[in-house]
């Protein structure tokens, strides 16, 4: 198992030593074209079709959202939404860099005379566009802004679970526990497992100082967080930075102590692109760790994160 574990530790460092500023992501929500309503089993199939081999899936959650990061967003991908019983929807782009990239996709039922109805081509809800001009403005840093365009997503559409749960997690930035309460809760009425609100109920309950709450949500974390971490480093080794993410903060949710936790977390978030947690990350990392194998590149990366 240890061998194992610095095998991992060792692939990571060289993904986090070799990125480069070309990381892309896509977003959106996919749903019946019929209906309206979010299709919760749908999946997005990415396949490179330039440079390199890569195909690989990501499952929407309940509520159709999905969200894809890309190592290299510098080349087309071919992007395929599919789910069982509805036409599967294909269009090969080029990402842009640093954006959302924002994708709604409306399945057309199988039969149905178009396979897809693109965003493009349906009108945008109001709530839906409030979220992703909310989720602009959190990518640059701009939480106030960003904050006010989440509340008024969920204004226009209260069971916009992706609204909420934004909102739980700027809360959460801002240390406004009791508002990040209230967020998550809405979000885990829909998805009572969803890992990031149950962390962020957890560490909300333990600012606050609500020991019995704090420990009910910490009996949904995962009990190891050596396991977890080694589960996030698999995850990141096969370029799924996205579901490695969750695993990490679970691991440092679970031991305040873990330094190489937050290290991977904080190189995570430089290859997302989001510099003030990679910042935080890096910073806790040396704190725990100045001496530690991997302090001279947290200290180098922190020049570039400020």
């Amino acid at each position: 198992m240890r061998r194992t574990l610095a095998l991992a530790v060792v692939m990571l460092a060289v993904a986090a030593n070799g990125f480069a500023i070309g990381q892309a992501r896509i977003t959106g929500k996919i749903t019946d074209a019929v209906t309206k309503k979010p299709i919760e089993n749908a999946v997005v199939t990415a396949t490179a079709v330039e440079a390199k081999t890569f195909k690989e899936d990501y499952k929407a959650k309940k509520d159709g959202s999905y969200a894809i990061f890309l190592v290299d967003g510098t080349i087309r991908y071919e992007f395929a939404w599919s789910a069982p019983g509805y036409q599967t929807y294909k269009e090969t782009m080029k990402l842009k860099l640093g954006e959302p990239n924002a994708r709604d996709i409306a399945l057309a039922p199988a039969g149905a005379v178009s396979a897809t109805v693109p965003a493009s081509e349906i009108r945008i809800d109001p709530a839906v566009q409030a979220f992703n001009e909310g989720a602009q403005l959190a990518n640059e840093g701009k939480n106030v802004e960003a904050l006010a365009k989440f509340t008024e997503a969920v204004a226009a559409k209260p069971d916009l679970t992706a609204g909420w749960q934004a909102i739980a997690k700027v809360q959460l930035r801002n240390k406004k526990y009791a508002e990040a309460i209230v967020a998550a809760n809405k979000a885990i009425e829909v998805d009572p497992e969803d890992l990031d609100m149950n962390i962020v109920l957890f560490e909300s309950y333990t600012a606050t100082g609500d020991k019995a709450k704090a420990a009910e949500f910490k009996k949904k974390l995962p009990a190891s967080a050596p396991n977890l971490f080694n589960d996030a480093a698999r995850a990141i080794n096969a370029g799924k930075d996205a579901e490695a993410e969750p695993l990490l903060k679970q691991a440092v949710a679970i031991d305040d102590k873990f330094s190489q936790a937050y290290y991977e977390l904080g190189m995570l978030y430089v290859r997302m692109g989001k510099n003030a947690d990679a910042k935080a990350n890096l910073e806790k990392y040396l704190a725990l760790d100045p001496t530690g194998k991997d302090a001279a590149v947290a200290k180098e990366m922190m020049k570039y994160v400020k």
